[in-house]
């Protein structure tokens, strides 16, 4: 076994990850490889200790979050960090009213969720057993987790402010649109977060 050429390949991959999905990787699995005590930015990186549930959710964390910002964010980072901003701000608003205390698999659910959301047609297959459309995914993904015995409040939480932000991302500026709305959008990076990420101020979130 080429022990040199695996690394390298592994490196390699690391490298191909967008700097926003690389960041919040790196992050978690250093929280978690180093157990540190949960704090307001940690909660949203410890997945637990290292166990198959882990593997699990850094897959998932790694390929959808990378999907997302490949995807539907390509070139829009400054509206890719709002995301995660409104996700962070919501959940932990959410989160003393429920007792969850480590909200990192509530933030991979609803990057899942909205990727579902933007991909309805795609056919996917969960271990090889059955197939489903891409919107079904955090639904499969929550009962894989209830069976390796986690609670399912958490990645709940997930799935509902995925649901809030495709709502409010995607749906709410069609009927606005219809409808003859004053306000067109309401998740609008402020100018400040495109200066910071690079992205141009008139560079619409289009579908």
């Amino acid at each position: 076994m080429d022990v040199g050429g695996a690394i390298a390949g592994a490196g390699e991959g690391y490298t191909d990850i967008p700097i926003i999905s690389r960041l919040y990787f790196t992050g978690a699995f250093l929280t978690t490889a180093g157990g540190q005590i949960w704090r307001l930015i940690t909660t949203y990186l410890f997945f637990g200790m290292f166990s198959i549930d882990f593997l699990f959710h850094m897959y998932f964390l790694v390929r959808y979050c990378r999907m997302l910002e490949e995807g539907d964010f390509r070139g829009k980072t400054a509206h890719f960090v709002l995301m995660i901003m409104f996700g962070v701000i919501f959940m932990t608003g959410v989160a003393p009213f429920v007792s969850v205390h480590f909200l990192g698999s509530s933030l991979t659910f609803m990057m899942v969720y909205v990727w579902g959301r933007r991909n309805e047609d795609m056919r996917m297959s969960f271990l090889g057993f059955f197939t489903f459309n891409a919107p079904y995914l955090p639904w499969v993904m929550l009962m894989f987790s209830v069976l390796l015995g986690n609670p399912v409040t958490i990645d709940a939480i997930g799935i509902l402010v995925g649901h809030t932000y495709y709502f409010l991302e995607y749906v709410y500026p069609a009927v606005a649109e219809i409808r003859g709305w004053r306000v067109k959008r309401i998740l609008e990076p402020p100018r400040v977060l495109h200066w910071i990420c690079g992205t141009p101020i008139d560079h619409l979130h289009q579908d």
